[in-house]
């Protein structure tokens, strides 16, 4: 016992769990990250009607860590289109209840990763046809090389070099893991 207290949580986690791999983005770079996105925002949105839509679940994390960060008056709302890591096409239903009016405003689809891209593709375009908005933008930690095309202007940190699927910050693998504080490779 003595010895799982003189190790932090990361080394615990990793130790214990089969399906948690190598490190890719601990808490610092994370941080790093959510500050280097939020700097962009600033700069693009300062004195602008901004709208923050979470992409929830898996923004849920980087949307309260970035919001936080912004030095501009924002709204807030979510949507919710379920898929499946790693696979592009993606049939689910895009879920929002429009809490709040989004007509002649920007706003800022945040997720926490774009991956194959396939869904935030769908979300974004169709927020953009539907709804009356000035601008849609895209807010993410960071985003996987073979990702499509989403035709909208996006802000991210990091550019990954491959694309292993991931764990931590908000990805999730079997509707595990979410809750892990920095981003790993998933063992299956």
């Amino acid at each position: 016992m003595f010895n799982v207290m003189r190790k932090n949580y990361k080394e615990v986690l990793m130790e214990t769990n089969k399906h948690i791999g190598s490190l890719v983005l601990s808490q610092e770079r994370i941080r790093l990250g959510v500050a280097i996105v939020a700097d962009k925002l600033n700069q693009k949105f300062s004195g602008e009607e901004v709208v923050i839509i979470s992409v929830v679940p898996g923004g849920i994390l980087f949307t309260a860590d970035l919001v936080r960060e912004l030095k501009f008056d924002v709204n807030m709302d979510y949507i919710a289109c379920h898929h499946t890591p790693g696979v592009s096409e993606n049939g689910s239903p895009i879920v929002y209840h429009q809490d709040i009016n989004i007509k002649d405003k920007h706003v800022i689809l945040v997720d926490d990763a774009i991956e194959t891209g396939g869904t935030m593709k769908r979300v974004a375009l169709f927020i953009g046809a539907e709804f009356g908005v000035k601008s849609v933008s895209i807010a993410t930690l960071f985003v996987k090389p073979n990702r499509v095309n989403i035709p909208v202007t996006q802000y991210f940190a990091y550019e990954m070099d491959n694309d292993d699927m991931l764990i931590g910050y908000g990805l999730s693998w079997e509707n595990k893991y979410q809750n892990i504080p920095f981003v790993s490779k998933l063992i299956k």
